[in-house]
């Protein structure tokens, strides 16, 4: 059993640096880590008890972990004091379909209710969603006055879907990555900060739309997910990498935040992390799990930041409105200290 957990963890390790597009089994062993990892301390410490000679294998597996624990949890500790200037909010509102009773559109007014009372400086939201027959810059303005909005949305019979951006703060370009054969998107805008321009990346990289009860019910259910997770696994990486060339080639700094669909022990992650740091890794504390399925294994959502912010706070709310969480995440420019 030690063997095998100890491999187990070896090959989620792994998992960060093996491109998914040429082997998209190993993100599998980069899911399992949260499972794993808590085994793997529970035998390590039935060995040590034991004095059995598997210590020492579960030993060197483990030590890794003292660089991946923390994306996952987070200890209390000291936390930077200075004033926050700068508050962030990135949110897969899920399509606004997860309000039990609610109508979908009552769940979006009241998920607005709720992200208006956050008073954030901006919010970004993901699979955002209105009838097909409901404007959206009405319902926006309606809803979030004070913000202004860049979004990209697609139109279809089942109603309009995309990425929104609001902000408080004035926006000095735009842009967006639409994803081939996907409905997935990122969309881009440069913020005026108080001393610096940032861009800000809203995204929303391939998901692997998987159904448990279809997979429990349904003939056939199990190659078709099967072949869901290959899709989504191995077009993740194509997308990141649209979304790294447009920062290779912005003139400014970027922030870049939204609905991964991936873990923290992902080639998308780390590519991602890359020249930034991890809002919740800085700030946060306990569970970082976004994710209300399988909670707290699934950490999906992210705020990644450049140098030029610092993290005061990072908070995960457990609110009702979608299948995902909200990432609240509060800086100081560094000009400021």
């Amino acid at each position: 059993m030690a063997l095998i957990v100890s491999v187990l963890l070896l090959l989620a390790y792994l998992s960060v640096i093996v491109d998914p597009a040429k082997a998209w089994f190993f993100t599998l062993f980069g899911l399992l880590y949260p499972i794993v990892f808590p085994l793997a301390v529970i035998l390590w410490v039935w060995a040590v008890f034991r004095r059995s000679r598997m210590r020492a294998l579960l030993t060197v597996a483990l030590l890794p972990s003292v660089f991946f624990a923390g994306r996952y949890y987070q200890l209390s500790g000291t936390k930077d004091t200075t004033e926050p200037t700068l508050k962030v909010v990135s949110y897969n509102v899920g399509l606004f379909a997860q309000g039990g009773s609610e109508s979908r559109l009552a769940t979006a007014d009241s998920a607005a209710r709720y992200l208006r009372s956050l008073d954030a400086d901006i919010i970004c939201l993901q699979e955002f969603w209105l009838p097909a027959d409901t404007p959206v810059e009405p319902w926006i303005k309606r809803n979030f006055p004070g913000y202004k909005p860049e979004y990209y949305v697609f139109t279809g019979k089942n109603g309009r879907f995309g990425n929104i951006t609001l902000s408080r703060r004035p926006f000095e370009g735009k842009g967006k990555n639409t994803f081939e054969h996907s409905t997935n998107l990122a969309i881009y805008t440069d913020i005026r900060l108080d001393s610096a321009v940032l861009r800000l990346y809203n995204c929303h990289f391939e998901s692997y739309n998987i159904s448990i009860p279809a997979l429990v019910k349904k003939d056939g259910a199990v190659e078709e997910t099967e072949a869901k997770m290959r899709r989504s696994i191995t077009e993740r990486p194509r997308q990141v990498s649209e979304v790294l060339k447009g920062i290779s080639q912005a003139s400014v700094h970027s922030v870049v935040l939204g609905d991964f669909n991936d873990t923290p022990l992902s080639y998308t992650y780390m590519r991602l992390l890359h020249g930034r740091k991890d809002a919740f890794v800085t700030a946060g504390e306990g569970f970082g799990a976004t994710h209300r399925s399988l909670w707290p294994m699934l950490r999906l959502d992210y705020v990644l930041y450049p140098s030029e912010l610092a993290a005061v706070s990072c908070a995960i709310d457990k609110v009702p409105y979608s299948d995902h969480y909200p990432v609240i995440a509060s800086f100081y420019e560094r000009s400021h200290e």
